[in-house]
């Protein structure tokens, strides 16, 4: 339908992952994209695509702070910190899901989900993953607020550092206390 060359890779990752108790996910997931940067360096790429939309971005959002204690997003675009020269890109960013669905429905298409036991677990409802109770969450909030998906996102672009707490940016931490005192000092009464 739309002549795109394709090449298939074979790994082991999900054989490695099965017994793995904590965090499969995660480690799936790293194990995965290693895969990709490597064989995509071998082809002489330098940048690679992911088909994260929208509605991850927030999911991601919510399962960091929930679950992570931390607030985190996937980034649009990032340099890769092991393969130099690589760039990781996600097009479908701001991309809400259901125009995904509808477009493929609209073409005829069938996606392929992730072909692992825990998703097929997930799937029959034997294990619940936190991505889709964060989309049971956001449609609950949605019901009460229309705009609560954009709010998610905006929250993570519209950060105000004088209310944080404390933040960190790589191997500097900040907290409110640093300069607490010297605050009160420059205040005019």
């Amino acid at each position: 339908m739309f002549h795109i060359p394709i090449q298939i890779y074979e790994s082991n990752i999900f054989e490695v992952v099965t017994d793995v108790k904590d965090s499969p996910c995660y480690l799936c997931a790293r194990m995965r994209r290693g895969c990709l940067y490597s064989e995509s360096k071998k082809l002489g790429c330098n940048k690679i695509a992911l088909g994260h939309h929208f509605d991850d971005v927030i999911e991601t959002i919510l399962m960091s702070m929930l679950y992570g204690g931390e607030v985190k997003t996937m980034m649009p675009k990032l340099h890769s910190t092991n393969y130099e020269g690589m760039e990781l890109i996600r097009p479908l960013y701001y991309v809400k899901e259901e125009s995904i669905l509808a477009w493929r429905n609209y073409h005829g298409l069938k996606f392929l989900n992730c072909a692992c036991k825990f998703t097929e677990m997930t799937e029959s409802k034997e294990v619940e993953s936190k991505r889709k109770e964060m989309k049971e969450l956001i449609r609950e909030l949605r019901e009460k607020n229309p705009y609560v998906d954009n709010n998610i996102l905006k929250s993570v672009y519209n950060i105000n550092l004088n209310t944080v707490i404390g933040y960190h940016k790589e191997d500097e931490h900040y907290c409110f206390l640093d300069d607490y005192d010297e605050e009160k000092e420059n205040q005019l009464f």
